[in-house]
């Protein structure tokens, strides 16, 4: 019998021009949770895909306890014991969580879907995964949290081996990200392996036992988690020492005001109220609170996406009245949404088209047709300046890595001329090398003399990249920090603050 649940040995994936694996290996063992890290682009999600029959290996081996196997799709992957939790949950809204569990594998009474045996089924596997959630309950009112558990209870009822789960907690909660820890582990005690994907380096050294890093389509190794310091991971990972996670502030901000906003209020009377603050030219001012702040929401309201109820907004001394986001790019706004796979890329169209997407009028003539020659030439300065990494300006956005399509929304709105820029978990999803740059993007922006908001629920983040943190709890506005007094627990204690 192998010490090892699951071995691909010398794995290889290629695509039209791409060696996507370069005889990648991973070793997990039995009733373990086993991380594996990497930048984007380093190929963890194609030797997942590999491993789910997704794709088809072009080289090498896989085996499942100690025996060599063939995966020939996600049926037969399966039926072997491998469970993948995508990052993107994409439950039926409409159907109860007993239709999702059980889709097309109902048990039956004289040929009729036996109910009352698929409750208690459903109930049961609920109380195995430590959620009192109602197998009638339908998807669409539950919580990420809840419809995470969903998901590692429909792996359980395939009695999978292996759970392979693509950054989980990406919009989760830190309750509930405790509450999928819980569960992590109490299936670990049943004999599961996990396999874990994050970029997010306090939860690795939290939950895994062990770490395996992969870069340029390779393994570079794997060690327990007590061999390893986030410094060791993010060098291994980047090929490079990072000595800083965040760049050096070398311009401060300046005294002239920017931006006054006073008293605004929601027209929705469940989001915020009276929130109040200034922002100065070439300030990052940092919006920090807990999932249900209304952070969102209040950022959206200052680009015309959500009504106000009262308030003021006031910049250079001009009174706006930002009633829809073309009103408030015309104003010199612009923002990055939280999600940005579904409000921020245009997945089909090219990294040109979505650079130009909220600028075409300035690069049409009176005939609304595009000056391809005047528009291209700025969309090469726009990438090159934020060093986009893509095979032509022509290629399509959605075969970017996560950082590279960051980099192109930012580029979208650098090109409007925008001097204040409102950016929405920008970091979210991405490794710790795209941070960087990231964030060295940022700084460079806000030297420049643009300023920026910035909502973050990563408190290094927060506290890193910020000369202000405005704290948000359940709509209010708790209190703004300046540099010097922040700290994560100042920061916690004022998003737990209900007013």
């Amino acid at each position: 019998m192998s010490e090892y649940r699951l071995e691909m040995e010398g794995i290889v994936k290629r695509f039209p021009g791409v060696l996507a694996l370069d005889h990648a290996s991973l070793r997990v063992r039995p009733a373990s949770v086993h991380a594996l890290v990497g930048e984007n682009g380093a190929g963890k999600s194609t030797l997942m895909n590999c491993l789910f029959g997704i794709y088809k290996k072009d080289e090498g081996m896989v085996l499942l306890d100690g025996e060599p196997m063939e995966i020939k799709g996600t049926h037969h992957a399966i039926e072997s014991g491998i469970a993948m939790i995508h990052q993107e949950l994409n439950p039926i809204p409409e159907q109860n969580v007993q239709d999702n569990i059980w889709v097309g594998r109902y048990d039956t009474k004289y040929m009729v879907i036996d109910d009352g045996k698929m409750y208690e089924k459903t109930k049961r596997l609920m109380d195995q995964v430590g959620f009192d959630i109602d197998p009638k309950e339908k998807a669409k009112n539950l919580s990420v949290s809840e419809l995470q558990a969903v998901e590692i209870a429909k792996a359980i009822s395939y009695n999978a081996k292996i759970v392979v789960m693509d950054e989980p907690t990406s919009s989760l909660t830190s309750t509930e990200t405790d509450k999928l820890f819980h569960l992590i582990r109490e299936i670990r005690e049943q004999g599961t392996s996990i396999i874990y994907i994050s970029h997010k380096m306090e939860e690795i050294f939290e939950i895994a036992d062990e770490v395996t890093i992969m870069r340029d389509g390779a393994t570079v190794g794997t060690w327990t988690t007590e061999e390893l310091s986030v410094e060791d991971v993010i060098n291994k990972m980047v090929g490079r020492t990072l000595e800083n996670r965040f760049p050096e502030q070398e311009t401060p901000p300046r005294e002239e005001l920017m931006l006054t906003v006073e008293n605004l209020t929601s027209a929705n009377p469940r989001s915020f109220k009276d929130i109040s603050f200034t922002l100065r030219r070439g300030e990052i001012m940092g919006i920090g609170g807990l999932v249900g702040a209304q952070r969102t929401e209040m950022v959206e309201s200052l680009f015309g996406l959500r009504p106000v109820l009262s308030g003021t907004i006031v910049k250079g001394g001009k009174e706006l009245h930002l009633k829809n986001p073309h009103r408030a790019i015309h104003e010199g706004f612009a923002l990055l949404t939280e999600e940005r796979r579904t409000t921020g890329i245009l997945p089909l169209l090219s990294v040109e088209d979505n650079v130009l997407v909220a600028n075409l009028k300035k690069y049409s003539n009176a005939l609304q047709v595009i000056k391809n020659k005047e528009a291209r030439k700025n969309v090469q300065a726009i990438c090159k300046a934020l060093n986009v990494k893509t095979p032509t300006l022509k290629t399509r956005i959605m075969n970017l890595s996560g950082g590279n399509q960051q980099k192109v929304l930012l580029g979208r709105w650098l090109l409007t001329n925008s001097n204040i820029l409102i950016l929405d978990e920008p970091t979210r999803g991405i490794d710790v090398g795209a941070k960087y740059e990231i964030y060295k993007i940022m700084r460079d922006l806000a030297a420049q003399g643009n300023s920026i908001i910035m909502v973050s629920s990563e408190l290094p983040e927060l506290l890193g990249m910020s000369d202000r943190i405005l704290v948000m709890c359940d709509g209010r506005m708790t209190g703004i920090l300046s540099k010097e007094e922040a700290t994560q627990v100042e920061v916690m204690r004022l998003a737990t603050q209900f007013t």
